[in-house]
């Protein structure tokens, strides 16, 4: 009799369009053997967060040599995970340099961040496609989406809630490459990502009833069926996925429904947890406060971590964003006992080195828990770190003088043979050849990306990411 088999895509369906998809099985091998996998020799998954403000230099550099690093007190929350991070220092933002090219401070970094470029374009975004809409067209074939932008707190200042050259990221691979702007609201992420539920009569969605019930509701007797087909050890993979699932739906539970969110909404609307668009009230300079919105950072924050891992685990996409605010960050941080938005601790209010400081901690471990998130999850013998390219960047360097040289770059994962547990120094380079280098690690052989005039090859090669 054949055994048993799953395809790698396949998914538990239930009542109407209900679709939840499934982590990796043995059962979904090809061969009759379950055998651990190894990572792919290619990078399969592209990650890039955002955080804004640069850092504070004299605590952030490690030291030590490439192999035998100490982390700063920055970087400290990095050492459960400090393997499977590379540190790279030396590498300068030129394209954004608005000392060169006369481009606004934050503005010129956000751009080109993951451009390489700073082209003249309709209302001064760049006329240029950014690395992860370009590889989105390589690792999101046959997904559901091509690309995942997300984005916690943003839009704070003067662009008042809407997609603006300060605080856009992702610019689209075809021409005239428009400004994508990220999905803010974290229960319409959950929504589009984890199951489309049936529509209320005015086309909205019941999310008071829907709470009620779980998705994985829907889809217990189809579960009920796989469960008997399955060995223990998938079995307790398939239970633990969905226990996964479950928590998310379990914080989202906790969370008032936000203003203007495609749904058919409670008799009374409670937006004060967490109002994904305060960016809409707010004013140039951030004296206008959201302070309970502020409040729900950390939790908003730890959720769309959780939904970006899960996209990603469960194929569908295979390149995400997720942006900790804008450039501006006129937001407040409660939780930290700091009153002021992060642009006044940067120079509105003077440069304050220890407020930047432990706004720029908090990030890491943040930044550490999404490693962490990473490697648990299980594609067959090998991570869902291992076969990524995950990119921690900034918009500059130094907050006080905008310098974008020495720019705070750090990557994480093994996506491609990339070589982590080392902290590299490059002397000067434009950021442009690691745009390069991190193209060749999805098998993209281009030599060239951005601005001709910082385009120089891949990182050299006595300093490869690999």
């Amino acid at each position: 009799m054949p055994q048993f088999r799953l395809n790698r895509r396949a998914v538990l369906r239930g009542a109407g369009s209900i679709a939840i998809a499934l982590p990796w099985l043995e059962v979904m091998e090809p061969s009759r053997a379950a055998k651990a996998q190894p990572a792919p020799a290619t990078a399969k998954r592209f990650v890039t967060i955002f955080q804004p403000g640069g850092t504070v230099r004299a605590k952030y550099t490690p030291t030590g040599s490439e192999n035998d690093f100490t982390l700063s007190p920055i970087l400290s929350p990095f050492e459960a995970v400090k393997s499977k991070i590379l540190v790279l220092d030396g590498l300068n933002l030129d394209c954004g340099d608005q000392t060169k090219l006369q481009v606004e401070q934050h503005q010129g970094g956000a751009l080109t961040w993951l451009t390489g470029a700073v082209q003249p374009g309709a209302n001064n975004f760049p006329a240029a496609p950014s690395i992860d809409q370009l590889l989105a067209d390589q690792l999101s074939v046959g997904k559901r989406r091509a690309s995942v932008q997300m984005a916690v707190r943003w839009a704070t200042g003067k662009s008042h809630g809407q997609i603006h050259p300060i605080n856009a990221l992702n610019f689209e691979a075809k021409a005239p490459h428009g400004a994508i702007p990220p999905r803010i609201d974290p229960q319409t992420i959950f929504t589009d990502l984890f199951g489309t539920m049936s529509p209320t009569p005015t086309g909205g969605v019941d999310i008071a009833s829907l709470r009620k019930k779980s998705v994985l509701d829907f889809v217990d007797k189809k579960y009920a069926s796989l469960a008997t087909r399955l060995g223990s050890a998938d079995k307790m993979k398939l239970e633990n996925h969905l226990t996964k699932i479950r928590a998310i739906e379990v914080s989202l539970d906790s969370m008032p429904p936000a203003n203007g969110a495609t749904c058919t909404p409670p008799t009374k609307v409670d937006t004060s947890d967490y109002n994904p668009k305060s960016g809409l009230s707010a004013d140039n300079n951030g004296a206008v406060k959201d302070i309970e919105t502020d409040a729900a950072i950390p939790k908003v924050g730890k959720f769309m971590m959780d939904m970006l891992v899960m996209a990603l685990a469960c194929d569908a996409t295979g390149v995400a964003t997720l942006q900790w605010s804008d450039t501006e960050a006129k937001h407040t941080f409660p939780w930290l006992d700091l009153s002021e938005h992060h642009h006044f601790y940067q120079h509105d209010g003077g440069f304050k080195p220890a407020e930047c400081e432990k706004i720029c901690n908090w990030y890491s471990k943040q930044h550490a828990y999404l490693i962490e998130q990473m490697e648990a999850v299980d594609m067959g013998g090998h991570s869902l770190l291992d076969e990524s390219v995950v990119f921690f960047g900034s918009e500059l360097q130094d907050p006080p003088a905008h310098r974008k040289d020495n720019m705070p770059f750090i990557l994480a994962g093994n996506g491609g043979g990339l070589r982590t547990g080392r902290w590299l120094k490059y002397g000067g380079l434009p950021h442009n050849r690691l745009l390069v280098s991190l193209f060749n690690l999805f098998g993209d052989t281009r030599t060239s990306f951005g601005d001709p005039r910082f385009n120089d090859g891949p990182l050299p090669s006595t300093q490869s990411l690999t």
